[in-house]
């Protein structure tokens, strides 16, 4: 038997929630839809939804790559970073709790390349085994590889 594409099921329009508060609105039907008629009439094929544009998969995630690619700017929000920096600073010492923000900075920059580089190196793991997804054991191979301590 050939093997043919199935067609792809529509999903019905859902109507936004409104609340009753106000019941002196007529309601009246949102979609624009015409129903066939009961002697067999089409409704105009004018009033009809037009569908909305989809890109093909993976051509926002490539122009998502692109725009992060020209960036300069520091991935990972600095509030949340430095919240965890001082988290994992007062777990080490209680003495150290203040932190310039030239630091902060540098520390920020460090980890975000750090990751990058490891993301990389993980990719070309996966593509080694022939696999488009990152698992766990391609990041593990990758630092053993680099040489960047024990895998987690």
């Amino acid at each position: 038997m050939a093997r043919t594409k199935h067609p792809v099921a529509r999903k019905r329009a859902r109507s936004p929630k409104r609340s009753d508060a106000s019941p002196s609105t007529p309601r009246t039907p949102t979609s624009t839809r015409t129903r066939p008629q009961a002697n067999g009439q089409q409704g105009s094929s004018t009033q009809r939804q037009r569908k909305k544009h989809r890109f093909r998969p993976g051509t926002i995630a490539l122009r998502e790559i692109r725009q992060y690619q020209k960036t300069w700017r520091p991935l990972i929000p600095a509030a949340s970073f430095i919240r965890c920096v001082r988290m994992i600073t007062q777990e080490f010492s209680r003495e150290v709790n203040r932190w310039t923000a030239e630091a902060l900075v540098a520390i920020q920059e460090a980890a975000e390349d750090f990751l990058v580089h490891l993301f990389e190196d993980g990719m070309l793991c996966a593509i080694h085994a022939k696999r488009v997804t990152l698992m766990k054991k391609d990041f593990e191979l990758a630092r053993r590889l680099g040489g960047k301590g024990r895998p987690w």
